[in-house]
């Protein structure tokens, strides 16, 4: 099959830059739990840094290892079918977060109000869990 590229890199000089970037960031690839850790809190400062804008130097960096994570959460955790605020409550448990860790997604007594159920999820607070959390916003809905 013939892909129409610009030109391609020899493996060599991908490889040159391949293993700065790997040793750099500490993680390329999510295939254990100490990957997972790595990959996860490289995301939260990227995450930091890129935030929304997608045209950011780093958004395809923050994109590939979320796709990474993905992938690895997708094999090795199962989300059981629950309500709203129980999968958060799951997700925060799985991550050992506290009502406090999320106050970039919304104040401390409405997080509290979501997982005692009192209140459910709005569209937007939904999606904000999905980015910090990688998963579809769907399940918070």
């Amino acid at each position: 099959m013939r892909y129409a590229t610009k030109s391609v890199p020899e493996p060599k000089a991908i490889l040159q830059a391949w293993l700065p970037f790997k040793e750099l960031v500490g993680v390329t690839g999510v295939h254990s739990e100490e990957d997972y850790a790595q990959a996860c809190a490289t995301i939260d400062v990227l995450l930091d840094e890129v935030g929304d804008d997608e045209n950011h130097p780093l958004a395809d960096v923050l994109d590939y290892l979320a796709d990474q994570v993905k992938a690895y959460e997708d094999e090795n955790f199962v989300i059981p079918e629950a309500e709203p605020n129980e999968v958060l409550k799951f997700l925060m448990e799985q991550r050992g977060l506290k009502q406090d860790d999320l106050g970039d997604i919304a104040p401390q007594g409405r997080i509290s109000d979501i997982l005692t159920g009192k209140r459910s999820i709005s569209k937007e607070i939904a999606k904000k869990l999905a980015t910090h959390f990688h998963v579809l916003a769907d399940v918070f809905l």
